[in-house]
């Protein structure tokens, strides 16, 4: 497997060691470089910015929010990124969940499988720039209907750099996995466990099965976040996990609609994501935190001492899995590459 690096987003201000961190994993020769965003900080600019500073890793988002921008405008942002890093760009894409979409962007959210195969179909027109860009779908149309009257199609004054730009869509659930084998160039899985390998295997097999599947299960990435902490106690070391994941299982969606919970329900820990999302909601944080199993850490995780951590990648060798994203700060990577390599 390949080791990238996932910079994430901010919480209340810029990583400082940032740029030193991602030379870092380039000196090391990970194979890629990742952002993200949520409602703060956004995905591109720091992957401009920070990416500069480098010359051969790849340059991706994990994710960009489909709901910030137009498809279109992503389109643009993919190509000059594209040119500036000399065609390292990888382009993540999400839809988010519905408290973002519809609270933070206001837009809608139903149907977000539909809308994603209509979006990435032209943000893919824009960039091959084959012929003026129109759409007439249930989500997009351009040029737009009911409008002016005045608007006409129109086609990228950039030439690309390459003509197709690798996309990578985040998924969970099994029907949105299996959109991604079918229409995209890879998958960005968040809670991935090597006990869940079977069932979304199942998911892309479906996809890729699909007619018109743009790649073969050997063409397909699969970039996994996966935390890796090396330390002699296993217990403090999930202890360093605990609270992000008692973060997403309870708080990160509604109490209806929570794709992250749905994740480790599916994996048998559905009493303690109940458990932990009731804790959660009701402002009991830390005792959502202590609710959770360190077996649910290392089930999603790569904690412990040395040994431990390269008996355990045999596992995920065996998976889907081409790219584990790793987190932490420069002597983190220092540490851990030559667990992983």
């Amino acid at each position: 497997m390949k080791l990238g690096y996932h910079l994430g987003y901010w919480s209340s201000g810029p990583p400082a060691d940032a740029l030193e961190v991602i030379r870092t994993a380039e000196e090391l020769g990970f194979d890629s470089v990742w952002t993200a965003e949520g409602y703060g900080s956004d995905a591109l600019t720091p992957l401009a910015w920070w990416g500069a500073a480098t010359s051969r890793v790849k340059l991706g988002t994990n994710i960009v929010q489909m709901s910030a921008r137009t498809p279109t405008a992503v389109g643009m942002t993919a190509q000059t990124l594209d040119h500036l890093s000399g065609g390292r760009f990888i382009l993540g894409l999400g839809a988010s969940g519905p408290q973002v979409v519809e609270g933070w962007y206001g837009q809608p959210y139903p149907r977000p499988l539909a809308r994603t195969r209509e979006y990435i179909d032209i943000v893919r027109k824009v960039v091959a720039r084959k012929e003026p860009v129109t759409y007439d779908g249930d989500f997009f149309q351009l040029p737009l209907h009911g409008g002016t009257g005045l608007g006409k199609p129109l086609k990228s004054t950039l030439h690309p750099l390459r003509e197709e730009i690798p996309i990578y869509l985040a998924a969970e659930g099994p029907k949105n996995v299996a959109l991604s084998a079918e229409i995209c160039d890879g998958w960005l899985p968040l809670f991935f466990s090597p006990k869940s390998d079977g069932f979304y295997r199942a998911a892309l097999a479906e996809g890729f099965a699909r007619p018109g599947a743009r790649r073969t299960p050997g063409e397909f990435e699969v970039a996994a976040s996966v935390p890796v902490i090396v330390h002699e106690d296993v217990e403090a070391a999930a202890a360093l996990i605990k609270p992000s994941l008692a973060l997403y299982i309870g708080g990160m969606g509604a109490k209806t609609v929570n794709f992250h919970h749905d994740v480790f329900a599916r994996m048998g820990y559905e009493d303690v994501a109940d458990k932990v999302q009731d804790l959660y909601l009701a402002g009991r944080k830390a005792e959502a935190t202590a609710a959770i199993p360190t077996s649910l850490v290392e089930d999603t995780a790569l904690i412990g001492p040395p040994e431990k951590i390269r008996d355990e990648l045999a596992r995920w060798e065996e998976t889907v899995v081409t790219t584990l994203l790793l987190r932490g700060d420069a002597a983190t990577l220092r540490a851990v590459a030559p667990i992983l390599s």
